[in-house]
């Protein structure tokens, strides 16, 4: 079994003098416990396309994301089980945790099982498959024993279905 940190070591290079540079290798900073064990750690962000490689600007962190506008946003998730936290599902019921953004979502699991919730249907992830969310409403469901662990690059997008 994969295990993963709930807090990523985030490592930035840049240009000194000329040459490549570490210029960051640390524990992420930016990282909230929203409800218990659902650790939400916004890594980066870029304030405009194309992105400028200056260094980043400071941004909230929220259990439901906020992408700048013209901006990218990259996320860590760790995901508890659901039974951990905290929320009644409630069979025919919407999932408590859905929700819609109005980026274009590049995710990709890095370990554990979760399922993917849409308002009409659902489907089991696991490792190294990849979801591409489209502004959509979605929710994300942990129905095993361990942590699931997510990575999301969040695009503002325009547009509507």
């Amino acid at each position: 079994m994969i295990t993963m940190n709930r807090i990523p070591r985030r490592i930035v290079t840049d240009i000194k003098d000329g040459k490549s540079i570490i210029k960051e290798d640390a524990l992420a900073s930016n990282v909230v416990e929203h409800v218990k064990d659902l650790y939400i750690s916004d890594i980066w962000s870029t304030q405009t396309t194309p992105a400028s490689l200056d260094d980043e600007i400071s941004i909230p962190n929220t259990a439901f994301p906020i992408t700048p506008k013209n901006g990218t946003l990259f996320r860590y998730v760790s995901i508890p089980p659901d039974k951990d936290l905290g929320v009644e599902i409630i069979p025919g019921q919407p999932h408590p945790m859905m929700h819609q953004t109005d980026t274009l979502d590049y995710i990709i699991i890095l370990a554990g099982e979760l399922y993917l919730i849409m308002e009409d249907g659902e489907t089991l992830l696991k490792p190294g498959d990849i979801v591409i969310q489209r502004g959509t409403n979605h929710a994300w469901s942990n129905r095993s024993d361990q942590p699931v662990i997510q990575l999301a690059v969040l695009i503002d997008a325009s547009g509507t279905h």
